[in-house]
């Protein structure tokens, strides 16, 4: 009897020390996943954002300036590939809502020639408008996306989205 209750506590010992090192490893590969994926999330938004900033103030420059402009459009298109990758759903939607308005910016922005036809400064702070909110949907929503402890943010930051005063009475 004695040989049994040896046998039965030693491989009791012994399975629940297995046990314990399987759910360990899961549970520590889970948590490696999160971590790697959040590094990922972070490298994508950033990447999105400085392309938006990049090409906002290569326009603004453009305009006020009265001179020819280049962009490269391919990375602005491989930063909203690679960040919709790795984004959670919400994200995704606030990125599609950026994507339509700063597609209204280009539309008016792009649409005339910046060296003969410029638009004015009040013309091109009017057109940063709806960008400049989805700019402002889209962070606060990136900011839940990597952390909750990340509160909102109130006001709009970078980018070449104008004065204040003109973005806050401006209509949607």
């Amino acid at each position: 009897m004695a040989l049994l209750e040896v046998a039965v506590t030693t491989l009791g010992g012994a399975l629940s020390a297995t046990v314990g090192v399987v759910v360990g490893g899961m549970l520590t590969r889970s948590a490696q996943d999160r971590h790697w994926l959040r590094d990922r999330q972070l490298v994508a938004y950033q990447d999105l954002l400085r392309e938006y900033a990049t090409f906002t103030m290569i326009l603004r420059r453009a305009h006020l300036g009265r001179t020819a402009w280049d962009y490269d459009w391919g990375v602005w298109s491989a930063a909203l590939m690679s960040a919709s990758l790795v984004a959670p759903s919400a994200v995704t939607a606030e990125i599609d809502a950026f994507g339509h308005a700063v597609q209204r910016l280009l539309d008016v922005a792009t649409g005339v020639d910046t060296t003969t036809a410029p638009l004015s400064q009040d013309q091109f702070e009017q057109a940063m408008v709806a960008p400049t909110r989805a700019q402002l949907a889209l962070v606060n929503a990136m900011r839940r996306s990597v952390g909750r402890h990340q509160g909102p943010l109130s006001t709009w930051l970078g980018g070449a989205g104008g004065r204040p005063a003109h973005w806050e009475t401006a209509r949607p």
